[in-house]
């Protein structure tokens, strides 16, 4: 399996780190624009591999039209909003806009068949800009994955239980419209409510959704980036996509709505394998669904500034 990390900064490399030592890739590209990054990088993964006994091939690009026949593609390339910096949204869209789909059109011929995980934000509009830029079949958005874990992390720490009792999903954007899928929430196989209940304790939800929001602009002020989070989910993207796991992850597939005028990336929990299977929307409550279509109308339009910038 040939998996290929096109952007080296402060979440591609752990991801891509990540990747090889769970033994993911028999090939392993890393890839940065940056003069001299990937090829550095690309000779510490060869030292991590030595150590873990891996026979992973390591190969450095510096342009995305280097990379060649990947069967999985993870873009992370653009900006990122960095500490204390005022940029505005509008302005990170547009310009990562534009790398994306620089990177959609140099992968397009030489990795037919390819599947793409886009992580470069906001995450779900640029899925859009490399689905139509590239042409791809199986492009998907990491979405709100990494507001799963931390929307498990923070239950687990409130009802004292083991994370791996904790089973639950985020969905709608990464980012402001995120949206906590209560009805889907378990906690020890009780619903969330019904367990508190057991415990002798009030829910405070909005504690609950104030955390999965937020954390990040704590992490990212003290350390100065999200990184092991992202990579470890983003990893756990492409072990489902390797192994062929069919879970369900709440990553970014097309959905269509019928106030929008086309499908959207929205985050949803997806079964996920080889082939992208079906979703639990249908499986929602009304309102999370209306909240759903509410995320899919800030993405649209966040995608159409996107779409314009690419235009121009």
């Amino acid at each position: 399996m040939h998996i290929a990390q096109i952007g080296t900064g402060r979440v591609g490399r752990p991801t891509a780190y990540s990747i090889l030592s769970l033994g993911l890739a028999d090939e392993l590209t890393v890839c940065d624009i940056k003069d001299r990054l990937a090829s550095a990088f690309a000779e510490e993964l060869r030292h991590a591999a030595a150590s873990m006994g891996l026979d992973t091939e390591i190969i450095d690009a510096t342009h995305a039209s280097e990379v060649s026949g990947a069967d999985v593609i993870l873009i992370s390339a653009g900006r990122s909003r960095r500490p204390g910096e005022r940029i505005t949204r509008r302005d990170l869209t547009a310009i990562n806009a534009k790398t994306v789909r620089e990177v959609a059109e140099a992968t397009r011929s030489g990795n037919r068949g390819a599947r793409y995980i886009v992580i470069t934000n906001p995450v779900d509009a640029m899925a859009m800009i490399c689905k139509k830029y590239s042409g791809a079949d199986f492009v998907i958005s990491t979405s709100t994955s990494l507001e799963s874990s931390r929307f498990r992390a923070k239950l687990a720490a409130m009802f004292d239980v083991p994370v791996s009792m904790v089973q639950g999903w985020v969905g709608g954007e990464h980012g402001s419209a995120a949206v906590p899928l209560w009805s889907q929430t378990r906690v020890c196989g009780f619903e969330a409510d019904e367990y508190a209940k057991m415990r002798g304790f009030q829910l405070d939800k909005g504690e609950v959704e104030r955390y999965v929001k937020e954390v990040s602009e704590f992490i990212i002020e003290e350390v100065g980036a999200t990184e092991y989070g992202p990579a470890s989910i983003f990893a756990r993207i492409v072990r489902a996509i390797v192994k062929n796991t069919d879970e369900f992850i709440p990553v970014a597939t097309p959905m269509k709505f019928s106030s929008l005028p086309e499908p959207i990336y929205v985050g949803c929990p997806t079964r996920l394998g080889l082939s992208i299977g079906p979703n639990l929307y249908e499986a929602l409550q009304p309102s999370e669904k209306r909240a759903l279509e509410e995320a899919a109308k800030i993405i649209y339009q966040t995608y159409l500034q996107a779409d314009e910038a690419c235009r121009e």
